[in-house]
């Protein structure tokens, strides 16, 4: 937009309400954004409307130049608008999470096969042994039982043969897990498995919540590949474009960092300044996104390769993030699972 154009906005063109931006530009059900724009409060007063297509949101705070609105349940991806009174403001292309999965217990991010088929645990509190521990979603958003009898499950990944790994932080075991979801143990004595993560020479590494991360050879061999302060809840793993494994792991602090670690284990901060960072991703940019808060709002941070931190999604509850095909990303809070159109490309797991 040229200053002309935004200096118009500003005395309101037309004499109408007018939108410049909203942030973030996508969110879940729930989730809170801000509106920057004009006139979008009514002279005498009241509360504007804020509608996504036909379905109003709630409005939190309004002033000439802001809104603060709540996406409402049953909204969907498209325009967005405001009206103060009779007249409405121009359309803004907003972005909604659709849910497709409820009733769950994520802890980290989702994961998705080949075919496209989303995986997701029931991880339950510590101890707790739940009737299915992994649910399969395939792609008509169907929801299946897909892994029993494994207590507290954590992490899932695939390897480059689409062989799928699981985490459970109870046993401190990675299982090899069948098409038929029939299980057998490849890795023990990792302490409280968390996050898991396959490199390109197919090592997998294990985040021990306690402090550890291990790195497990082909041939099954096992080193302690690096040690970081331990976290309350878990280890997340993620591989960026450069090889280096980063690691989020919230701590007491509401300050908390990302770590990168390099191939030979010295381990570097990333990014400092986030609250409670859980699931990771890449995306083929080499840009973050990590279920966290930033300046006490939550939802999905990306953090660029100049290590900018922005709000990209809001969301209450997130969890963990993995990218899907067509540029789409699937969401995970503390109990269901969302997918978002997103049309951002993330980075592929091995190239």
């Amino acid at each position: 937009m040229s200053i002309s154009e935004r200096l118009l906005g500003k005395k309101n063109i037309n004499g109408r309400p007018h939108i410049e931006t909203v942030v973030p530009s996508a969110a879940l059900p729930g989730g809170e954004i801000r509106i920057i724009g004009s006139g979008l409060r009514p002279a005498e007063l009241r509360r504007p409307r804020v509608l996504f297509g036909d379905v109003p949101g709630g409005v939190v705070i309004s002033s000439d130049d802001f809104v603060v609105a709540r996406v409402p349940d049953g909204a969907v991806s498209g325009p967005l608008v405001v009206a103060p009174a009779e007249s409405s403001s121009n359309q803004i292309d907003f972005k909604v999470a659709v849910p497709i999965a409820e009733n769950l217990h994520p802890v980290a991010n989702p994961a998705i096969d080949a075919e496209g088929n989303i995986f997701v645990t029931f991880s339950g509190s510590r101890g707790q042994k739940v009737p299915v521990s992994v649910y399969k979603i395939d792609t008509n958003y169907g929801v299946k039982p897909f892994i029993s009898e494994l207590m507290n499950p954590t992490g899932i990944t695939f390897d480059r043969d689409g062989q799928m790994y699981v985490s459970s932080r109870h046993t401190g075991t990675i299982y090899r897990v069948a098409p038929n979801g029939t299980m057998s143990a490849y890795a023990e004595g990792m302490g409280i498995a968390t996050g898991i993560a396959f490199d390109h020479q197919q090592n997998l590494y294990v985040g021990d919540r306690s402090g550890t991360i291990f790195k497990i050879a082909r041939d099954r061999q096992i080193f302690v590949f690096a040690t970081l302060e331990p976290s309350v809840s878990a280890y997340h793993l993620a591989f960026g474009p450069d090889g280096n494994l980063c690691v989020t792991g919230p701590t007491t602090s509401s300050f908390d960092a990302i770590y990168s670690i390099d191939p030979h284990g010295a381990t570097t901060v990333y990014y400092r300044g986030l609250g409670r960072p859980q699931g990771a991703a890449f995306d083929i940019d080499g840009n973050l996104y990590v279920a966290a808060s930033l300046g006490g709002k939550r939802g999905i941070v990306r953090i660029n390769p100049n290590r900018e931190a922005a709000l990209v999604v809001s969301g209450n509850g997130l969890v963990g993030v993995c990218f899907a095909p067509g540029k789409s990303a699937v969401l995970a809070t503390i109990n269901s699972v969302y997918h978002l159109s997103w049309g951002i490309q993330g980075l592929p797991l091995f190239g």
